[in-house]
């Protein structure tokens, strides 16, 4: 039973590392964001709302890998 708690807890750590990647590819989505709005300023509803957008739907992974971790640890 230790080996499978064991193994459980890794799998959890393992969903909880989607928050990290989003986290990650936020950042990269708003630098770009950005550096577009820079360049051109006439687009920057069209930029703004793309960019909300894709950040939205990422988010839902990590939402998705938190979920995942907290029935790993409590249902099983």
């Amino acid at each position: 039973m230790d080996i499978a708690r064991g193994l459980i807890a890794i799998g959890a750590g393992l969903a909880v590392l989607t928050g990290f990647s989003t986290g990650l590819g936020e950042g990269r989505v708003a630098a770009a964001a950005v550096e577009a709005i820079g360049k051109n300023p006439e687009a920057e509803s069209k930029i703004r709302s793309t960019m909300i957008l894709g950040i939205a739907l990422s988010e839902t992974c990590a939402i998705y890998g938190l979920l995942v971790a907290i029935l790993l640890i409590f249902v099983y």
